[in-house]
C-alpha cells in the first residue's frame, strides 16, 4: 500500500471509531432522563413549599386553575404518560385529581405531585429502552415512546412555570431555578 493511502485509512477509522465513541447508548438516555426527572421532582417541591397551604386554592383569574389544581394536573398527566410509556401502574387511574375536592389540600397536592415523580423515575429505572423507538397511539396521537416521555416533561415544566405568576401575585418569590 502505498502512505498516503494508508494514513487515509487510519484517519478514517480513527474518525469512525471517534463518530462511535461519541454515539448515545440507551443508558445514556436513561440515565439522562432520570437525572431530569429528579431535578423536577425537587424543583416541583421547591414551589408546593414556597405556597402557604391556605393559598392552595389561590387562582390568578376565576376562569382558570387554581394553584392546587395546576399541580393536580402536572401529577395526573405525569402519572398517566409515564404508566403508558415504561409499563408501570398507574395508582391514579381514570378519574380527575384536580376536578377532586378532596384531593385539593396542600397535604394531598403534596401526596400526588412527589408519587407522580417517583413513579416516572421508577418507571425510567425499569424501562425496556431498546422500546423507545417504537411508535404507540395514546390518546389521539402516534409518537415513538421517546417522544411520550419527552412530552410528558415539557408538560410538567408547563405548568410548573404556570404557576409562577400565582406566587408573585401572592406577593412570594419564586423557587430558585434548577437547571442543573
Amino acid at each position: 500500500m502505498q502512505p498516503k493511502i494508508t494514513i487515509a485509512l487510519a484517519l478514517a477509522l480513527v474518525i469512525a471509531l471517534d463518530i462511535c465513541a461519541q454515539t448515545l447508548t440507551d443508558e445514556d438516555i436513561r440515565g439522562q432522563f432520570i437525572k431530569d426527572w429528579e431535578r423536577a421532582k425537587a424543583y416541583t417541591i421547591d414551589y408546593l413549599n414556597t405556597v402557604p397551604a391556605d393559598k392552595y386554592s389561590f387562582k390568578a383569574t376565576d376562569s382558570i386553575r387554581s394553584f392546587a389544581q395546576h399541580m393536580l394536573h402536572l401529577a395526573q398527566s405525569n402519572v398517566n404518560v409515564i404508566a403508558f410509556v415504561t409499563g408501570v401502574p398507574n395508582f391514579i387511574g381514570e378519574r380527575s385529581l384536580e376536578e377532586s375536592k378532596t384531593a385539593q389540600t396542600r397535604d394531598s397536592v403534596y401526596y400526588y405531585v412527589v408519587a407522580s415523580y417517583d413513579l416516572a423515575i421508577e418507571g425510567l429505572k425499569k424501562m425496556n429502552m431498546a422500546t423507545l423507538r417504537e411508535k404507540v397511539k395514546f390518546y389521539n396521537w402516534e409518537e415513538t415512546k421517546f417522544a411520550w416521555l419527552l412530552k410528558a416533561f415539557e408538560h410538567q415544566t408547563h405548568h410548573r412555570a404556570q404557576t409562577t405568576i400565582y406566587i408573585r401575585l401572592l406577593g412570594l418569590h419564586p423557587p430558585q431555578e434548577r437547571l442543573f
